[in-house]
């Protein structure tokens, strides 16, 4: 702030020279700051703290300003705890400085009155993980975690409510009323307790809380004061820092009003998600700025929720479309076009989307959640990760971009610019104490895969300066953004006049000032700065040219420039340009403080760092008194080492092993800054295999379709109302006797769960209507007695359809029993979560049901077992019921079949193979491995759990989904590991399921060590 308020004096210089240096302290540039608030408009708070504030332009967090760059990941969707700490690891190297979270209501409260933060629902382990890292953090508690207005987001069965809520309430959920508040206010103020210790009030990493709900309307007023309630109770239970929303798109929802938050913003999922075409564009939406000036122009512009990638459906394509869909040029035109509309709080979903394992899923979406997100399922980083950390690190290096005025484009006029090439769009940002602007460029067309080029022409009142000088045009390469930036300092004393070439990074390290750009190699690029400092040494590369013009040097890169080239070194600065592709292959790890509550905190606890490139991942770094500087991370290949660090760095240690390094040589000079060496990948990584599955047991899973089978310990579904609506309408039963048959009520919500429908047979019984509705994607089998029927695998949530009784088949003036197996694949989201499922009408062609018995889960979700595998993990099978899925259940006594020869007699049914396997994986290794199922249709669905977690469902007449990534911690990468697929053949023929385990990445490093949490089976009574 001192530097600006000097610039607008015209003291240029005497800015430069002597504050610079002092701003690049955090403690320095906080105290500086505080003295010159006036210079800034007014801050708003909470009033109830400033630890956290906020003006137009930007939060403040302890009186620093901060562009928050977050992306979005749920802790519940990877439930091996010390797993987190990778995942935030892996955001902090690409530069984030942000992490948006939800947590699940459902998970954390299983039943009603019944809080679980334990094992992997833990608060303050994940809580401790970010501040470790060095990321803060946005909370989301998690009521709702769907969209209710335009489309699904968090993809999650009755959106994150507890499914008893569903059930018990009468009343609309997320409502002002009584039973619903009486319903989430134990979790509200069990959650509220674990963050208001955690706020950054409190020395902790949570300074935007509380998300009060996610996407939902202002209207009617039931929905505000619901808003309300929630606010007050968070604000008695010491929450200070301020509360958000996210609107669904442009609605206008909680600014003013009853109900209103703190901060206010919009998202935005302009691709759409169509992952089966992901060469096709949908245009950008370019009212961003507009719609926020018109609305609420007194707070920062926020995207809480900015597309990441896209959910994939039930017989989609899988998620490497959506990758492709939402890939590095999405990310470079889009994000950037979000950078023009002046939005300085962005969060993109997903970041890491991971696994909507058990019966975690919306009944649109299969288990993988990977979303197509820049870090993938099994935790591999992406070319959408390599751009993000282009982006986040050019934010990080520059706090001229943290206070920016929308100034034009190429649509309203840019003053005093004029950009020539009516294919291009330009729009400009100013900030207007430093003097330096951001022309981010992109086609005019969003769409288009052309290739052009325009040019630039500055006025001011120096002259007319026409960008670029020394060649004709600035390329666009088809779908491609650029920001062009004059009038950028950086370092302690460095100034860039100007940059056709992106700024990967900029700042100081040790005494120099750092400067690294980059562009694409078939592309030229010009820049123009003071070169200064003693003992330069210049580039002799062919493809770079130095021109002086007028007092300043010109350097142009003309195309086939690729790797990293040193364009100038001396003692005090040092200039390096590079491909794209090269740049990615550089991390900037933040020096923590010696102390400090943030002292990982980049800008908030150090703006220490080095520039290391070559491998997989940096994770941290650290330097020691002696001079060490001791690196952590990740290899998946042999690498060059490139090291630039402070002169009083001597030696490097890579995973505690020292690594020769030299200085390199340049020009024929040798360097006094970059140093070079080889990490070499040990043999232990090469030499890395898993076993194959073999030696499988079996026993049959479907006792309950037996002559004389017992369902008197079964619930009796015997209710004539229900809770349970479409679009806030009650449900009832398309047909029948008025018995409402939905598990929902019984307490049986997910998964699996088994109908059994008694009637006495006559000559004139021979069939039954049946109405199911089990969600998108469902499937459900009939038999009468023992006898097979049909199965009906809808693409919609309910079948309709008349079961006709075999020949036989009906005991004539007995007892007969209507089996009905039904996999729930979730309930709906927004106004209908309150979902049914079960069965919708019964009715025989003659006669009666006298008795309709439903079995789910083991315990309901009143008294499930398995406390720490939690509530959505199990279903109705019998062998789930009795645990056989669960290590260290004997099966001993199980016939010998292997998985690919089916059930016995090619007949329907449902049956439990079950192997086990060691695992020797070598310490100080991240092994991503996966479960790859055979990708043939075959009329099968497969229930796959590993160590008794359910960690997929393969629906294999269906698809896409047929390889599970299952993560270390759920496996024992040092032990005997249980796998078990529940078999449920749909029709009386053959079916042939493989199953494997396949290496997907070996990398050589890791988070360290990982703990297993999987308790082995008990006797059920």
């Amino acid at each position: 702030m001192l530097l600006r308020t000097f610039v607008n004096l015209g003291l240029t210089t005497l800015c430069y020279v002597v504050l610079w240096p002092l701003l690049w302290n955090p403690s320095v540039y906080a105290r500086l700051f505080n003295r010159i608030v006036l210079a800034d408009p007014p801050r708003n708070s909470t009033g109830l703290t400033d630890a956290v504030q906020w003006d137009n332009y930007t939060l403040f967090v302890h009186g620093q300003r901060i562009f928050l760059h977050a992306g979005e990941f749920h802790a519940f969707r990877l439930p091996v705890p010390d797993l987190w700490l990778d995942i935030f690891q892996k955001l902090v190297a690409a530069g984030y400085n942000g992490v948006s979270m939800y947590n699940h209501w459902g998970l954390s409260n299983p039943s009603p009155g019944v809080i679980d933060f334990n094992d992997w629902r833990a608060l303050q382990p994940l809580f401790d993980a970010a501040k470790l890292a060095g990321i803060w953090i946005h909370w989301r508690p998690g009521q709702e975690c769907a969209l209710t207005f335009v489309q699904v987001n968090a993809e999650l069965s009755a959106g994150g409510l507890a499914h008893w809520s569903t059930s018990l309430v009468s009343s609309p959920v997320r409502t002002n009323a009584t039973d619903f508040r009486d319903a989430w206010t134990p979790y509200i103020e069990a959650m509220a307790d674990v963050v208001e210790r955690n706020q950054i009030t409190n020395g902790g990493p949570i300074i935007r809380d509380i998300a009060i709900d996610n996407e939902y309307s202002q209207l009617p007023i039931e929905h505000a004061e619901y808003f309300v309630q929630l606010e007050e109770l968070y604000r008695k239970k010491g929450i200070v820092i301020p509360f958000t929303y996210n609107d669904p798109g442009q609605h206008e929802n909680f600014i003013n009003g009853t109900g209103a938050v703190d901060l206010y913003g919009s998202d935005a999922y302009p691709q759409r998600y169509d992952c089966a075409h992901p060469d096709v564009w949908h245009p950008l939406q370019l009212n961003y700025h507009q719609y926020h000036e018109a609305v609420n122009p007194s707070q920062p512009w926020i995207i809480p929720e900015f597309q990441g990638g896209s959910p994939d459906g039930w017989g989609g394509v899988g998620y490497d479309g959506c990758e492709v869909l939402t890939g590095p040029e999405f990310e470079d035109v889009f994000y950037k076009e979000n950078w023009a509309s002046n939005a300085k709080f962005l969060s993109y979903y997903m970041t890491y989307g991971g696994t909507s394992w058990g019966g975690m899923p919306w009944s649109g979406v299969y288990t993988s959640y990977d979303y197509g997100a820049a870090i993938r399922e099994n935790r591999a980083l992406t070319s959408k990760y390599d751009e993000m950390k282009r982006q986040n690190f050019f934010i990080r290096s520059s706090p001229q971009f943290r206070k920016t005025d929308w100034i034009g484009d190429s649509s309203t006029g840019i003053p005093n610019a004029v950009v020539n090439g009516p294919q291009a769009f330009v729009t400009l940002l100013e900030n207007s104490d430093s003097g330096t602007r951001f022309y981010i460029a992109r086609q005019n067309d969003s769409t288009s895969k052309d290739h052009i080029e325009f040019a630039l022409k500055i006025y001011n009142s120096a002259g007319t300066l026409t960008l670029p000088q020394t060649f004709s045009s600035i390329a666009i390469n088809g779908r491609q953004s650029k920001v062009i930036v004059t009038g950028y300092a950086f370092g302690a004393n460095s100034h860039l006049s100007y940059s056709t070439a992106a700024i990967f990074f900029a700042g100081k390290i040790g005494e120099r000032d750092i400067l690294c750009l980059t562009g694409d190699a078939d592309q030229s690029h010009e820049f123009s700065l003071n070169i200064s400092g003693k003992n330069g040494i210049r580039t002799s590369q062919s493809n770079v040219r130095f021109t002086s013009k007028q007092g300043s040097i010109i350097t142009t890169i003309h195309p086939g420039e690729r790797g990293l080239t040193t364009i100038w070194e001396s003692d005090g600065q040092l200039i390096l340009f590079s491909d794209p592709v090269t740049a990615a292959t550089f991390w900037s790890p933040v020096l923590p403080a010696a102390s400090g509550d943030f002292k990982s905190y980049w800008q908030f606890g150090s703006n220490a760092t080095v520039l290391i490139g070559g491998p997989y991942l940096v994770r941290n770094a650290t330097v020691s008194q002696a001079g060490e500087l001791v690196l952590r991370g990740d290899l998946n290949a042999s690498a060059a080492l490139t090291v630039i660090a402070p002169d009083s760095v001597k030696s490097v240690l890579w995973n505690g092993a020292h690594v020769p390094v030299r200085f390199a040589t340049i020009a024929g000079h040798t360097s006094k800054v970059i140093r070079t060496g080889n990490l070499i990948l040990g043999d232990a990584s090469k030499k890395i295999t898993v076993p194959i599955l073999s030696d499988w047991k079996f026993k049959d899973s479907l006792p309950e379709i037996t002559k004389g089978y017992n369902d008197s310990s079964w619930v009796d579904a015997d209710h004539t109302t229900t809770n349970l609506t479409v679009t806030n309408e009650t449900v009832n039963p398309i047909y029948g006797d008025g018995r409402i048959l939905f598990g929902m009520f019984e307490s049986l919500c997910e998964n699996i769960v088994l109908w059994r429908g008694h009637f006495r047979g006559t000559d004139l019984t021979t069939s039954a209507n049946l109405s199911i509705i089990g969600g998108n994607s469902s499937a459900s089998s009939v038999w009468i007695n023992e006898h097979f029927i049909n199965s009906s695998t809808p693409v919609g949530p309910q079948t309709d359809l008349v079961y006709t009784f075999p020949t036989g088949s009906v005991r004539k003036e007995e007892d007969n029993v209507i089996t009905v197996i039904q996999d729930n694949t979730g309930n709906e989201e927004g106004d209908n979560a309150k979902s049914p499922r079960g069965i919708a009408g019964f009715k025989l062609n003659d006669g009666n049901f006298t008795a309709w018995n439903v079995q789910g889960k083991y315990g309901g979700y009143l008294n499930f077992p398995d406390k720490t595998r939690g509530v959505m993990n199990e279903g109705g099978l019998f062998g789930e019921r009795e645990g056989w899925h669960l290590p260290g259940f004997d099966t001993s006594k199980w016939a010998s079949r292997q998985l690919s020869a089916g059930l016995p007699n090619k007949k329907a049914g449902a049956g439990f193979f079950v192997t086990t396997f060691n695992l020797s994986i070598p310490e100080g290794h991240d092994v991503h491995l996966s479960f790859q199922f055979d990708e043939v249709t075959q009329p099968y669905r497969a229930i796959l759990f590993v160590n008794g977690w359910h960690f997929g469902k393969r629906a294999a007449n269906r698809g896409p989904q047929s390889k599970f990534p299952v993560h270390q911690g759920i496996l024992d990468y040092n032990g005997k590991n249980t796998v078990a697929v529940a078999l449920w053949s749909l029709e009386d023929s053959q079916v042939s399921p493989t199953l494997r385990l396949v290496v997907d990445n070996v990398l050589e490093g890791g988070v360290g060590h990982v703990a297993t949490n999987n308790p082995l089976w008990v006797r059920r009574s």
